[in-house]
């Protein structure tokens, strides 16, 4: 991590609870410490026992404060600080009003447990799915882990009901033919949002660029840039779901970083 990239990250991690004076003892490690071994993880693909001896932090220790995040939500905190930054940066308002979702069948490990694999027959995937919706930049909202077998549609409720309860300005979702049926009325009727389906022309052959869906097939290849993102490793689906957010906070927070930089001004 640079420089510039701590300057915009740092400010937004959670203070450690003894800071605020409940107890425990001071962490050890320093926190940007903890990130750079986790983004390696992340960026680069490997066993958390194969962390190189020069982080100094022990594997072990990394890990459990990987886990605390996530459990604390202090994870989602960091992320979504980031992403109303990257925003408002980019000139649009914090919260956004629409999104699009998709989803993206992935190959398991073995070390992904059994009861969280299917096949998705389809792709011709033995492994798990990702659901997940981003607005209109591209920037992740929501992401839900299922098995392969699970349908669009059926993993797509999860989300929605996600996406309500945290995002009370989105009125409007863009998806493609899979989620079309009873999910758009369900969607009108339980969680007033209206799911808008880009259908592809019947007249077209080939590759083509379709309105408001190439942004988030560009989210997935975001993605699937990180070596620990392109397949399952992960025995818990929660874990495969923080590591995409692992992903996107590398993205946004090289973002930032371009755009406080002298060259920039």
């Amino acid at each position: 991590m640079t420089d510039a990239e701590w300057q915009a990250i740092g400010p937004l991690m959670p203070w450690p609870p003894w800071l605020h004076g409940n107890g425990g003892r001071p962490e050890k490690y320093c926190r940007r410490l903890i990130m750079d071994v986790i983004r390696y993880v992340v960026d680069n693909g490997i066993k958390w026992r194969n962390l190189p001896a020069d982080f100094l932090a022990p594997w072990r220790t990394v890990h459990s404060i990987f886990t605390r995040w996530w459990q604390d939500g202090d994870l989602y905190a960091l992320h979504n600080d980031l992403r109303e930054q990257v925003r408002i940066t980019d000139g649009r308002e914090p919260e956004p009003s629409a999104g699009i979702i998709d989803s993206q069948s992935l190959r398991a490990a073995e070390t992904v447990a059994a009861g969280s694999r299917g096949y998705d027959a389809a792709k011709k995937v033995q492994g798990t799915k990702r659901h997940i919706i981003v607005d209109t930049l591209g920037l992740l909202l929501v992401v839900i882990v299922t098995a392969a077998s699970v349908q669009d549609r059926d993993g797509a409720k999860p989300a929605l009901v996600h996406l309500r309860d945290w995002y009370e300005r989105i009125t409007l979702i863009w998806a493609d033919s899979a989620y079309a049926g009873k999910l758009v009325t369900w969607a009108r009727k339980h969680l007033r949002l209206t799911l808008q389906i880009v259908k592809r022309s019947d007249d077209v052959s080939g590759f083509v660029v379709l309105p408001r869906r190439w942004v988030v097939e560009r989210t997935l290849s975001w993605l699937s840039q990180h070596r620990r993102c392109v397949r399952d490793y992960e025995r818990l689906s929660e874990h495969h779901e923080a590591m995409v957010l692992w992903a996107m906070i590398i993205l946004m927070g090289r973002r930032l970083a371009r755009s406080t930089s002298p060259q920039s001004i």
